[in-house]
């Protein structure tokens, strides 16, 4: 199985169809199918737009992790937030949410709401099945 993560938003984002890109993260397919598109969107989302956002592993940040695979979902949710906050109004917001592959309608573990600019890293943990509100 695989560690998706998936963006629900309000506008359309530019996807990047390449398997393989020497970005951070690219948003695009990866792992899910369309069918996991439509769970997640029903089962977690507030929004009418799902985008998966594919990295070759999903976004995970927690204490059980691996220092290493860890610090990597750090550096991944940064450049989201730096790419989501270029598309964003004052106001909008988007949603990040990361499970086991076929687990998108699976009840969520939590739900934290942060502010796109304004979190300090080190100080949050967004372990799987937690829906993540970025408000700009």
């Amino acid at each position: 199985m695989s560690l998706a993560s998936y963006i629900g938003c309000n506008i359309e984002i530019p996807i990047n169809d390449e398997e393989y890109s020497d970005e951070l993260f690219y948003i695009g397919c990866c792992f899910a199918s369309e069918f996991d598109l439509l769970q997640v969107k029903k089962h977690q989302f507030t929004t009418p737009l799902v985008y998966e956002v594919s990295s070759h592993w999903g976004i995970e940040i927690s204490e059980c992790m691996n220092p290493e695979t860890c610090a990597e979902s750090k550096m991944k949710l940064m450049r989201l937030c730096e790419v989501m906050d270029s598309y964003l109004w004052k106001g909008d917001f988007f949603e990040l949410y990361s499970c086991w592959v076929g687990e998108e309608a699976e009840k969520r573990d939590g739900e934290h709401t942060l502010q796109i600019n304004n979190f300090e890293i080190d100080q949050i943990e967004i372990p799987e099945k937690t829906l993540v509100r970025f408000e700009k």
